[in-house]
């Protein structure tokens, strides 16, 4: 595994940690003996293959073993979920929870990542005899209310779900000693700040504070100001940096062929994540993939959770091979080989581009990060990426042209429906699958964006389609709160 020169840790003042924060000194790397590990934990890692840490594992290790609060700030699949994960795990092994009353807390936005994190710290717990329950919305309340009942020593949970328990009196938080608050900058970009500082207020007063983030900006400094106490500044890696092994291209694409430069991109050998605005869009682009012959499936949150968590199962086992999703995917998805990222509509804000960009190149390997614009959009995209701190390669491309298979690997599809209906038209209309790949969110009218405009009743038609976005976008608010 690679370690950056610039990665270490240094005392911060919690008034400062925001996005101006000083970059931390790097611990000496080494083995995860020498971080102070137990033989236990030890032995997982080896049988799991984990032979050397990441650098923001070799850098927050010690300062999180001896009880410190700590602010880390690293990209998406840099390894924070190790750096906080076996710490916390290490410092409660030994004890047993009371029920309904756990001992250390994780606190994380999505589902998925809820999801993720559990998976990937299960092996550490069960070597250590310690319980783990997930919290999150989308599956039964009762079963998670039995869990904890019978007592778990760590919960992973979303804040909507977890603020329902604890108003249910299923779940008590003030024995909770250690705290993580894991991509705080999307549970504050989500409006769960009110919630997640309610909860932080119900923990136990002199417990450990870890709060990790790929952005420390907004509200997340807040968070820190509210309820870290002299924490150590561990910057690894931080969002925006250039990552070795990782492209980005900017694709312009006129604008009758964008559907079909779409389709032979998802058409590729190999795993794609395609991100769309809405879950309309996705359906619809999904449909239309099957329906070309391509093994494609949708990720959104409209689905259930049981269909959600079915789906990214198919995509990693390869039983899919095209995941079309909207930003719900775009935080605490890992999949192993994923090479390719496609911004089919570009992200309206930086920090949006910068996680979604995270799904690939993740854990030292390699990627690409494809955008797709018109060419009016063209100026708004590429100053979305200079705030990101990206520079892309911009290229102009036409479906079965070779440049278009160099960047992306793709190819025509196969044709064949999936589904067993009919082959997939080339629609009249090219903007039917998806808002359009002009700009961003707010794009004026004209520069290529939206699902297309004319005059008289199409303007209209525009304006409609607008008020039905804002009000999707609104229940889709309310859901994210809920612990989606």
């Amino acid at each position: 595994m690679t370690h950056p020169d610039d990665s270490g840790a240094r005392h911060g003042d919690p008034a400062r940690s925001d996005a101006t924060a000083p970059p931390s000194v790097h611990a000496p790397d080494g083995s995860f003996a020498a971080l102070g590990l137990p033989e236990t934990v030890l032995r997982t890692l080896d049988r799991l293959g984990v032979r050397e840490p990441f650098p923001v594992q070799a850098a927050t290790l010690p300062d999180a073993l001896r009880g410190r609060h700590i602010l880390g700030r690293g990209r998406t699949g840099a390894g924070k979920t190790l750096a906080f994960g076996l710490p916390l795990l290490t410092r409660i092994a030994g004890r047993r929870a009371e029920p309904k009353q756990p001992l250390a807390l994780i606190l994380v936005p999505t589902r998925e990542l809820a999801q993720q994190v559990t998976q990937a710290l299960e092996p550490y717990a069960e070597a250590l005899r310690l319980r783990m329950a997930t919290v999150v919305g989308g599956l039964s309340i009762s079963r998670q209310i039995a869990a904890l009942r019978q007592g778990a020593e760590v919960v992973v949970a979303t804040p909507g779900r977890l603020h329902d328990l604890v108003e249910r009196n299923a779940c008590r938080l003030g024995r909770v000693r250690i705290t993580v608050l894991d991509e705080a900058d999307q549970m504050c970009d989500l409006g769960f700040l009110p919630q997640v500082s309610g909860l932080l207020a119900q923990v136990h007063p002199e417990g450990q504070r870890m709060l990790f983030s790929a952005t420390l900006d907004g509200d997340v400094g807040q968070l820190v100001r509210d309820h870290l106490h002299d924490p150590v500044v561990h910057s690894v890696d931080p969002a925006g940096a250039k990552v070795a092994g990782m492209e980005h291209h900017l694709l312009v694409v006129h604008g009758p062929d964008r559907y079909a430069v779409t389709t032979e991109i998802a058409a590729r050998d190999g795993r794609v994540l395609l991100f769309l605005e809405t879950r309309h869009a996705v359906d619809r682009l999904t449909r239309h993939l099957r329906a070309s012959g391509v093994r494609a499936g949708a990720l959104h949150s409209g689905k259930s959770q049981p269909q959600r968590t079915r789906t990214l199962a198919q995509f990693k086992e390869g039983g899919i091979t095209a995941l079309v999703a909207t930003d719900v995917a775009a935080r605490g998805l890992h999949v192993d080989d994923l090479d390719l990222v496609v911004n089919v509509d570009p992200p309206a804000d930086p920090k949006d581009y910068v996680h979604r960009a995270g799904r690939t190149a993740r854990a030292g390997a390699s990627g690409r990060v494809v955008t797709l614009v018109a060419s009016g959009g063209r100026r708004e995209t590429l100053r979305m990426l200079a705030e990101a701190g990206i520079e892309a390669t911009v290229t102009t491309v036409r479906s079965g042209e070779a440049e278009l298979t160099r960047i992306t690997g793709a190819k025509a599809p196969s044709g064949v429906p999936l589904d067993g209906g009919p082959a997939a038209p080339r629609p009249k209309n090219t903007n039917a699958p998806f808002r359009g790949m002009g700009t961003s969110k707010g794009a004026p009218r004209g520069s290529g964006s939206g699902t297309g405009s004319g005059s008289g009743s199409g303007g209209r038609s525009s304006r409609k389609a607008g008020e039905a976005r804002k009000l999707a976008e609104a229940r889709r608010a309310a859901q994210v709160r809920r612990g989606r």
